[in-house]
């Protein structure tokens, strides 16, 4: 079956650089993104990595920047790297395939998905590559990082194996996830024991439940899931997208997504990638994201469950992780968290004030955004099977009719109505 490999690509300013950026937004969406000026960016030394696979076939790299204003200095960057990879066939969704996506979304009057496509966020990026492989009429996808590198030739049918497979259940495996190991082959999360996490210890729930994937059998049903590691279907990911607005753990959100709409995702406890972990970023900044998406995906099972078309899911299901830290004590229990870093904390303000929007811009952010998946997972079906194998997008993106990006200066916009012939 037609294979392709998925693989976003994040990139920030240059290291040192005052350049005032035009996000208005305090915080970047993505988490470690590669400097433009990085003169060994991760994205080389996984695709170095990737050309020891069999059965490779067609890559795309989604390009995606901390900043509008650096999105063609990152697709510059990118096109440059992949110079050296001409022996591989790659295809880049940077901002001028974006637009000729939502300018054909215009004329096929599907314009009201656009805002959820483009939204910056890692849902909305790896969407970006789902729909490239329906263009490309791929019959499964995997998802890499680009922070990540494979070390054995059958990783591919690794990934693919048991995919369309049925068990005795009558269940088929459409989605899987593998895990991540580091360059140590260590998948454990450190564990931290100090008494102001006593409420929040979410790498004492991971351990707990990655501890359950190396249980038998291979193939079992998974709590949770790793992006950079994910392998889907067409049946699966022509029927179920990533949420574009839980703005951390969309790889695990998919697992509640497929199972809402009647499907699993399996974990495969002999596949696995190596990671390079980043600097983690900002404990307090790491905190409060974790709350909001905490918060947000609590919202999300409450709301369908007024859903007469969705199997309902309980956070008991998806424990120890994540259902203990999707329940409904999961705002106090941040907002305690906060409190008890005030007593011993090197950020106690900045943790208190994380803790204590669990209970303010958390909530209100889920109350007004946890509906907007539900619509936009009703159009997503519809969506993909117009786009598949698409007669626009198709030859656009494959077959060299690249548009001109020194022409990107304006919006080209869909040609509506009818013509009348000049005589």
């Amino acid at each position: 079956m037609s294979s392709m490999i998925v693989i976003p690509s994040f990139w920030t300013k240059p290291a040192g650089n005052r350049v005032r950026t035009t996000r208005t937004k305090t915080e970047a969406p993505y988490g470690n993104p590669t400097s433009l000026d990085d003169p060994n960016p991760p994205l080389v030394r996984m695709l170095e990595s990737l050309r020891m696979a069999r059965g490779l076939d067609r890559i795309v790299v989604v390009v995606r920047t901390t900043d509008p204003s650096l999105e063609v200095r990152a697709d510059e960057r990118v096109r440059e790297l992949l110079r050296d990879f001409s022996d591989l066939d790659i295809f880049v969704m940077g901002p001028a395939e974006r637009g000729s996506l939502t300018r054909r979304l215009e004329q096929l009057e599907m314009n009201f998905l656009i805002p959820a496509i483009v939204e910056e966020s890692y849902g909305a990026t790896r969407n970006l590559g789902l729909i490239v492989a329906a263009v490309a009429g791929a019959q499964t996808a995997i998802m890499l990082d680009d922070n990540e590198i494979i070390d054995r030739a059958d990783f591919i049918e690794t990934a693919l194996y048991g995919l369309g497979q049925s068990f005795e259940s009558g269940e088929v495996c459409l989605a899987k996830t593998g895990y991540y190991v580091d360059e140590h082959g260590n998948w454990k999360r450190e564990e931290i024991s100090n008494f102001t996490d006593i409420f929040w210890r979410p790498a004492v729930a991971f351990n707990q439940t990655m501890a359950g994937v190396f249980k038998t059998p291979r193939l079992k049903s998974a709590r949770m899931a790793f992006g950079g590691a994910m392998a889907f279907h067409r049946d699966m990911y022509m029927s179920v997208a990533f949420d574009p607005w839980i703005g951390r753990g969309e790889d695990t959100d998919y697992i509640i997504n497929a199972r809402m709409h009647g499907h699993e995702v399996f974990s495969d406890d002999q596949w696995y990638v190596t990671k390079y972990a980043g600097s983690g970023g900002d404990p307090v900044t790491r905190f409060k994201q974790d709350a909001f998406r905490f918060v947000y995906e609590h919202r999300k099972l409450e709301f369908a469950k007024s859903q007469v078309d969705l199997r309902q899911v309980s956070p008991k299901s998806l424990s120890p992780y994540p259902g203990s830290f999707i329940d409904a004590g999961i705002g106090w229990r941040a907002f305690m968290t906060g409190v008890l870093k005030l007593i011993s904390s090197e950020d106690r303000m900045g943790y208190f004030v994380a803790g204590r929007s669990a209970l303010t811009t958390a909530a209100q952010y889920a109350r007004e955004n946890c509906a907007n998946y539900f619509a936009f997972q009703r159009a997503w079906a519809h969506m993909m099977a117009r786009i598949w194998e698409d007669v626009a997008l198709g030859p656009l993106f494959f077959a060299g009719r690249a548009p001109d990006r020194s022409a990107l200066t304006g919006q080209f916009k869909a040609i509506t109505g009818s013509f009348k012939a000049i005589d």
